[in-house]
């Protein structure tokens, strides 16, 4: 192989220099790196906030590219496959690596890739590093795949994890580099409409900015994470999933940086590592189980009678943040400004969407899918399974949250609801009448309406549900 045949680095969900297992390995080459993004049709799927974020991602890890004498070479085709093959043939690459992809739909897109190129004399390799562990690594003692939890993490606690990568000294330039789309003309912001200057200020974005959120985390917030991350007015989290989805920031370096701080006594630290470790179990099950991104993990739920129907006033009402319960109106209303919700916030707006209000899962999993900047495929599958309860490692499926007694436990002072909902307060938080600004105009809402009463009570959608389950085979 020519030592000076350029490598096609193929990047998708990994904008970031450093611990970067692909980047180093074509560096290590020595020869030419050409860094390659790629529009395809699994980007153009993806939901409004999502392809906004990742839109930034890119634009701004094209611009580290930059400083380190490089480039970001953008081409949109249907088909991934399509434009690497011409990219190959202008440039005369051999290889082309890339950071594997958990998703059915990726891991089909790619397994068929692979297979092509190496038919075709190129070498195809594709490395680690968006998960700590490769989800076939982690067996139960009898060989099979974890379904629970609490053993699956003490399985890995104390297993070695990689050390993070540094970033490369340099990327050697082809001679000649091919020709690059503008990425202003694919327009990711496009579906995010007026939206797009709401979110925008609650981006952090790149490789630096989600050091710095790491570091500020462990220094400041971890100590009492325990506590504060079940707190949703306060600032208590790390906030890292946003940057976590689209690699700009390795599992690798936030467990290691964990690590360290519970050996400095941060009684905090070992949660937080049990949350990236929440995460890994997530694609873990991913990985064995694919159908949990589209249908009920629990096939025995499938005769469960949920509505499907979008339509339904109620589930215009949950999307809206005008169901008239202030937890998930405030958690809802989040969401469509900061791109983000609060962990506690997803539990709740997730057990009133499927059971208070008995919709389907997938209702409140495609609508995750399009408001959210931290979207990511196994988390939002497995997490809404696990709050319906067709899911594994579930709470109690006749276990319902009550969000008024909640909003109680978690927000004595109603200072989240107070940031996030203006009717009924003759001086809102500007955060609360940014969600005005953001939402479709055609939703005629206006910060000086009157707060609509609760469309379902707790205790009457509470006793619904119970109703539910009790005639149910399960």
């Amino acid at each position: 192989m020519s030592e000076n045949a350029p490598i096609l680095l193929w990047l998708r969900r990994d904008l970031r220099l450093s611990d970067h297992p692909a980047l180093k390995a074509a560096c290590d080459t020595g020869r030419p790196v050409i860094p390659v993004f790629i529009h395809d049709a699994q980007v153009a799927r993806l939901g409004a906030a999502p392809k906004f974020r990742l839109g930034l991602g890119v634009e701004h890890f094209a611009e580290r590219l930059q400083g380190k004498d490089s480039r970001l070479i953008l081409r949109r085709a249907d088909k991934a496959l399509d434009a690497l093959e011409a990219l190959i043939e202008e440039t005369g690459a051999t290889s082309v690596y890339w950071t594997r992809q958990y998703d059915p739909d990726a891991v089909e897109r790619d397994s068929a890739i692979k297979q092509t190129l190496k038919d075709r004399g190129i070498d195809a390799r594709s490395f680690g590093g968006h998960l700590m562990f490769e989800p076939w690594t982690v067996e139960t003692k009898q060989g099979g795949y974890y379904k629970v939890y609490t053993p699956f993490w003490r399985a890995v606690k104390d297993r070695a994890v990689e050390t993070p990568l540094d970033r490369p000294d340099s990327i050697r330039a082809p001679d000649t580099w091919p020709a690059s789309d503008d990425l202003a003309d694919w327009n990711m912001a496009g579906a995010m409409q007026r939206g797009a200057d709401i979110v925008r200020p609650f981006v952090q974005l790149g490789e630096d900015a989600a050091q710095s959120r790491l570091g500020a985390f462990l220094a400041h917030k971890v100590e009492d994470y325990d506590t504060t991350r079940d707190l949703p007015g306060v600032d208590g989290t790390s906030c890292l999933s946003e940057n976590l989805s689209l690699g700009e920031i390795s599992a690798h370096q936030c467990w290691h940086a964990g690590q360290r701080a519970l050996q400095e006594g941060k009684k905090g630290a070992e949660t937080f590592l049990k949350e990236l470790v929440w995460r890994e179990f997530a694609y873990h099950l991913m990985h064995h189980t694919p159908r949990i991104t589209h249908a009920n993990w629990r096939e025995e739920w499938d005769s469960f009678p949920w509505n499907e129907d979008e339509r339904l006033a109620e589930v215009k009402a949950w999307k809206q943040g005008r169901t008239g319960v202030p937890f998930v109106d405030a958690a809802m209303r989040e969401m469509y400004v900061t791109g983000r919700m609060h962990n506690r916030g997803r539990m709740i707006v997730a057990s009133y969407l499927t059971k208070h209000l008995m919709c389907h899962w997938k209702i409140g999993q495609k609508w995750f899918e399009d408001c959210l900047i931290d979207w990511d495929p196994a988390s939002n599958a497995m997490g809404w399974q696990w709050s319906a309860g067709s899911g594994p490692d579930a709470t109690p499926y006749f276990r319902v949250f009550n969000p008024v007694t909640q909003l109680d436990k978690f927000d004595k002072n109603r200072d989240y609801a107070g940031r996030w909902i203006a009717e009924g307060h003759s001086d809102p938080h500007e955060d609360a009448l940014k969600y005005f600004a953001a939402i479709p105009q055609r939703w005629n809402m206006a910060p000086d309406d009157e707060y609509p009463d609760a469309i379902v009570k707790p205790s009457a959608g509470r006793q619904r549900a119970l109703d539910a389950y009790e005639n149910r085979d399960f």
